[in-house]
């Protein structure tokens, strides 16, 4: 079995900068600032062949209350997921009461524990370990995070006993064998589905329902989640990846630098996703930023699912209000399902699967090029592509550029001219005839290429040469002719 450690420990003592050196990734948000992680965050990392799991948690304080004590639960979960516990401890604040509490909760827990001093850098270590030996943790040891002192001791105590994995043979073909296909990322790792939205729109709850268990920290607070948190679980044999986002506000609202992160990191997680759920709340109803975010959503080429969150408790009058408002607003992302949900109680939130999995199965199909190339000719022959300069645009064939999002390339002549009207009616009758839902659709024009029109009339020296002396043999010729009329 792969290991697993968390770090727990008071607030803004270093954990997630611990965290980004071992997995070597700035997965974290870090800062100055205590309380900037509220969730647990996964990752995986390796030392010396040895894989193992790192669970980052927020800070305990003992004396949490609202969002805080939400906090300090993830961090507890954590503790019982564990194998090995770091706990760490600042060596500039010395030992406090939060530090005591702590160290008495792993002791009744019984788990192994190595006792972590952070900080360091500038100090004598065994000053600062000889601090916190009212704590009575057996394995001390002093390390600074930030700059990689004491890592690999740390790392060997904890890891050191275990046997590194041995390396994979390489694979060798009997003559005559085929070689076994390997599944692409997609397939093997499953679909990564990204929940977006503004913030305070019901994302964390959604998360959690889905999940069945609290997994993530809800608060009726905008912005609890500062970080994007990924979750693999299996439903019906089939692997997902759940990634809860933060909410993004409008730029100009946006002042302190840790929700600059959170939006920078919720972007990047909807280009790493497969398929995007956008949460919107029926309450409030699409404002101009949710456009934006939904255009950047789209550029990245996701498929999409829409998910009307707090639709429990409405009239009647206001829930036809909010779907004139929906199918007037989001008309350019007509495509996508649109699902009436109650994250808080579970209404609706089940068919929510279909629709991702229909995107995602639509986003990465791959068509022949001659069932491509038959729609474009049904499309042409149905409504012609218009004239310029008198002469008709020629759409020849098409063929399959790529997938996720879907990229079909179509060949013919004079194909810079093909106005956009045209361009969406190629890109309907695809949708419609390979019956594709969730997932933009891109096209791409290339034309016939003229061989001569990059060549210059230029001649050879030889050339030149020859037209020169057929220059001078006319004039001399005609020379003579006038000499003899003379």
């Amino acid at each position: 079995m792969v290991p697993v450690i968390a770090l727990v420990g008071r607030p803004n003592v270093g954990k997630s900068t611990l965290f980004n050196r071992l997995t070597r990734s700035r997965d974290a948000i870090v800062g100055d600032i205590p309380g900037l992680t509220r969730d647990r965050q996964y990752g995986t990392a390796k030392w010396q062949g040895r894989d193992y799991i790192l669970i980052d948690t927020g800070g305990i304080s003992g004396d949490e209350a609202g969002i805080d004590a939400k906090m300090a639960e993830q961090s507890l979960l954590a503790i019982e997921e564990a194998d090995l516990v770091f706990f760490l401890v600042d060596a500039r604040d010395g030992l406090c009461p939060a530090d005591q509490h702590i160290a008495e909760h792993l002791r009744r827990r019984d788990k192994r524990t190595l006792l972590v001093v952070n900080k360091t850098d500038n100090l004598d270590v065994e000053i600062a370990r000889a601090e916190f030996s009212p704590l009575a943790v057996s394995e001390t040891l002093g390390i600074s995070a930030s700059h990689g002192r004491g890592v690999q001791q740390l790392m060997e105590s904890a890891l050191g006993d275990i046997e590194p994995e041995p390396e994979a043979e390489p694979l060798e073909l009997a003559e005559g064998e085929e070689p076994v296909r390997v599944p692409g990322p997609s397939e093997k790792d499953g679909i990564k589905i990204a929940i977006i939205g503004r913030p305070n729109v019901g994302k964390s709850t959604l998360v959690n329902r889905i999940l069945g268990e609290e997994r993530v920290v809800v608060y009726d607070q905008p912005g609890t989640t500062r970080d994007s948190i990924y979750i693999p679980f299996e439903r019906e044999e089939r692997k997902y990846t759940l990634i809860d986002t933060a909410g993004v506000r409008r730029r100009g609202r946006i002042h302190e630098e840790v929700e600059k992160f959170s939006v920078v990191k919720t972007l990047q997680a909807i280009k790493d996703a497969n398929v995007v759920i956008f949460v919107v709340d029926a309450r409030e109803g699409i404002v101009e930023h949710d456009l934006s975010l939904l255009g950047f959503a789209l550029e990245a080429g996701k498929a999409l699912v829409m998910a009307v969150n707090k639709w429990d408790g409405m009239h009647p009058s206001e829930r036809d209000f909010v779907k004139v408002e929906l199918e007037r607003r989001l008309y350019f992302v007509n495509f996508a399902d649109i699902h009436f949900i109650s994250a808080l109680h579970g209404t609706g939130v089940g068919h929510l699967y279909g629709s991702v999995e229909q995107a995602f199965t639509s986003a990465i199909t791959r068509w022949p090029t001659s069932k491509l190339t038959n729609i474009l000719l049904a499309a042409v022959q149905e409504h012609q592509p218009p004239m310029v300069n008198g002469r008709r645009i020629k759409l020849r064939y098409a063929h399959l550029g790529g997938a996720n999002p879907p990229l079909i390339v179509i060949h013919g002549n004079q194909t810079d001219h093909v106005p956009k009207a045209y361009v969406r009616y190629l890109e309907n009758t695809y949708r419609r005839v390979l019956k594709l839902v969730g997932t933009p659709i891109r096209i791409e024009f290339k034309g016939g290429d003229n061989p001569y029109a990059d060549k210059k009339n230029t001649l050879t020296e030889r050339q030149v040469n020859k037209k020169k002396r057929l220059i001078a043999r006319k004039k001399e010729i005609e020379y003579r002719k006038k000499r003899k009329a003379k």
